[in-house]
């Protein structure tokens, strides 16, 4: 079952604009935008990040290549314990041919997440700052977990 927009309001701080409250979820908006500048490592007990820089703006705006590139967004997100969430592009990126992809939110986290923008489109893309770039749906649990989500990335950004 999927939460509607304006009972989860409550699990997401920092909505800037009335009109990020969707019928069923919130639109998530862009604080910062990272370009990737080291390969990373995922082993069986050991990860390394890939570093990244921050891409600076230019009037208020982000003018974006063809590539990929990491984006904090402004809201603090609290995933209920009964609940995940998992996000998707607005529609407006896809027609600019511009894809947003996230990880799932395990019940019990919460933090200012990072999501990953991919410019598909040769000729790029320019994306204000605070725009609203990804939709945030929760999807109530059949059941509790048997866990809350307490991993590394618990708090992140705040």
């Amino acid at each position: 079952m999927v939460i509607p927009g304006f009972r989860i309001v409550k699990y997401i701080r920092n909505i800037m604009f009335n009109e990020q409250v969707q019928p069923a979820g919130i639109d998530l908006t862009v604080s910062k935008v990272f370009k990737f500048k080291s390969k990373g490592y995922l082993g069986v007990r050991k990860r390394d990040l890939s570093e990244v820089y921050e891409v600076p703006k230019r009037n208020g705006k982000w003018f974006l290549a063809k590539g990929v590139y990491k984006v904090l967004i402004n809201e603090i997100i609290h995933v209920p314990k009964d609940a995940v969430g998992i996000c998707f592009p607005r529609s407006s990126l896809l027609r600019m041919g511009v894809d947003v992809r996230c990880a799932l939110w395990d019940p019990g986290y919460y933090g200012r997440s990072e999501i990953l923008l991919v410019v598909h489109n040769d000729e790029g893309v320019v994306i204000e700052e605070n725009s609203r770039i990804a939709q945030i749906v929760f999807i109530r649990l059949t059941e509790k977990p048997h866990k809350l989500y307490s991993g590394r990335f618990r708090g992140e950004n705040i």
